[in-house]
């Protein structure tokens, strides 16, 4: 392969070969990667680890892409007039025609799930696919699927030690990289990365977090027994209503295409307190969750997994006549409760988690205009989520399944632009340490009764750390960055003017009805602000995106 060129390398990539790694250090990671690809071909990306978008021109004439696993890099391609053009962001590609479609999906996920862009004809490759690009054609395909070999009779004891020092390994790691400032939230991750860093660098690490001066959204308090607990030199912003006026159209700016997470604005703010003390980076504590079993969906989904192990004859026979297609016993408290159950266990997954998806509870007809619905495919998300789903072995466990389709949907796709983007804005490098490949491969060997222990979440996590974190951050159910959007919107005058302006504004474009938007404002945001407040958020980040978009034309 004496004419392979790298074309584009980004990231942290990991080399497993000595020598490549060796050679990156020396030359760079380009070097490396041309050297990769001349000894493995195609199947470079997998000895690859880290994070990392690389394309590459092998000397076949044949273009090849490929991102890390959780795409913490982003790589955008596009065909114009036979000539491929990459790049990290889909709005640097030169289009500006937008896709109905990607609308429709931003507005039912609250993001764009890649490979679709916001923009016709610009794709973005799905977190640990590659790309082949050879005469005028693409063929895009996964290069890694997680493969969960768990261990059929572990040793909690061997396996805690081995974690305490994979998650110690991870985040010294990332220190390496010079210093570094830390989210809090007060939740067992972040928690686990600070005190990580007092522990490793021996002094008390800077940490940083949000609060919500609102009843029921304000997680401060256990943020500060995490500063107690490790001694860290903690910082503390409230977000205010006037905050979210001056910042939500700043960072929907920044994104490349619309971006829906409401905490994406807190997150802003908090990158920059760290900013503003010096900081170039920040570790995050992304990915415990989705790696160990900690979202409650997970005991949810395995309650209603319970249904599938009655004999069909009854489920077929007696149970679902009876409850599923019948409401006779939706008047019986208890037995409407049965019924419930029974029309949701009967959903297959991944189709049974949007079962409350909000516009499809709405009905698309009262949202969305007909013209609109007559230029896109409503069953489009749904197929979509099904291939993500199957793409996990089939011999995996339900709670496995789950892990793997939410490292694309949750970490890929939501979690982790929301704090890269907001990061990004600030003038961070966010690094991810429970992301680290050697905590992913742990993982997968763990077994799932240690991940989701009858319904206790994330047991092992919580366990082999019990005595390094706070028992009351053990003991606490899971929170994050809530944002009181809808509540200020309903009470704060600049914020609602800001929102209404914004949704009305989708009206007129044509991808709302003005009903609609009349009904979700007068009626059931003031009615149900913290349920309905969500989706004004989302339609909100739309159009303020949407104008930014048109006054960079």
């Amino acid at each position: 392969m004496n004419n392979l060129s790298v074309t584009l390398s980004l990231g942290q990539p990991r080399f497993a070969d000595s020598e490549l790694a060796a050679l990156a250090t020396r030359e760079g990671d380009a070097a490396a990667w041309k050297q990769a690809f001349a000894q493995h071909g195609a199947d470079a990306p997998n000895h690859v680890t880290g994070d990392f978008a690389v394309a590459v021109t092998l000397d076949d004439g044949r273009t090849f892409l490929a991102i890390d696993r959780f795409a913490i890099q982003t790589l955008c391609y596009r065909l114009v007039e036979g000539q491929l053009r990459v790049a990290p962001r889909a709005d640097e590609l030169g289009a500006s025609e937008l896709d109905p479609q990607a609308v429709f999906d931003y507005l039912y996920f609250h993001v764009i799930p890649s490979p679709r862009t916001i923009f016709t004809g610009v794709f973005r490759l799905p977190a640990g696919h590659c790309a082949v690009f050879e005469k005028g054609r693409f063929n895009v395909a996964p290069y890694w699927t997680p493969r969960f070999d768990e261990i059929r009779q572990p040793n909690f004891t061997q396996l805690a030690e081995e974690f305490r020092n994979l998650v110690r390994q991870a985040v010294a790691d990332r220190l390496a990289l010079g210093p570094a400032g830390c989210y809090l939230s007060g939740g067992t991750d972040s928690s686990t990365v600070a005190g990580m860093v007092t522990r490793i660098s021996g002094e008390p690490a800077d940490t940083y977090s949000i609060g919500f001066a609102v009843e029921g959204y304000d997680e401060m308090d256990y943020a500060r027994i995490a500063v107690r607990h490790f001694g860290t030199r903690h910082h503390e912003y409230y977000v205010t209503p006037d905050d979210l006026v001056a910042g939500m159209p700043a960072v929907a700016a920044h994104y490349d295409q619309p971006f829906g997470n409401s905490s994406a604005v807190p997150a802003f703010y908090c990158a920059r307190m760290a900013k503003q003390d010096g900081y170039d980076r920040m570790l995050a504590g992304d990915g415990g969750d989705e790696l160990f079993g900690g979202n409650a969906r997970y005991a949810k989904q395995k309650v209603f997994g319970l249904y599938d192990q009655i004999p069909e004859f009854l489920r077929g026979g007696l149970l679902e006549p009876a409850f599923a297609d019948s409401h006779v016993f939706d008047a019986v408290p208890l037995l409407k409760k049965v019924a419930s159950y029974v029309r949701q266990a009967r959903v297959p997954m991944p189709e049974r988690m949007q079962t409350y998806n909000l516009l499809m509870r709405m009905g698309l007809d009262t949202v969305f205009p007909r013209d609109f619905l007559a230029r896109i495919d409503a069953d489009e998300p749904a197929r979509h989520q099904r291939e993500v789903y199957d793409l996990c072995p089939a011999h995996a466990s339900l709670v496995n399944k789950m892990l793997a389709y939410d490292w694309r949907y949750t970490l890929a796709e939501n979690d982790l632009p929301k704090v890269i983007g907001s990061a990004h804005l600030a003038g961070i490098e966010p690094l991810f340490p429970l992301l680290d490949d050697r905590i992913l491969e742990f993982s997968l060997r763990l077994p799932t009764a240690y991940k989701l222990k009858g319904l206790k979440l994330r047991w092992f996590f919580k366990e082999a750390l019990r005595g390094f974190l706070p028992d009351e951050i053990i003991a606490k159910k899971k929170h994050g960055f809530g944002l009181p959007f809808g509540p200020w919107a309903v009470s704060h005058p600049a914020l609602n003017r800001l929102a209404a302006d914004a949704l009305h504004g989708l009206a007129e474009r044509g991808f709302i009805r003005h009903e609609f938007i009349d009904t979700l404002l007068k009626e059931h945001l003031p009615a149900y602000p913290g349920f309905y407040g969500e989706l004004v958020w989302v339609m909100t980040m739309l159009e303020l995106w949407l104008r930014a978009q048109q006054s960079r034309q």
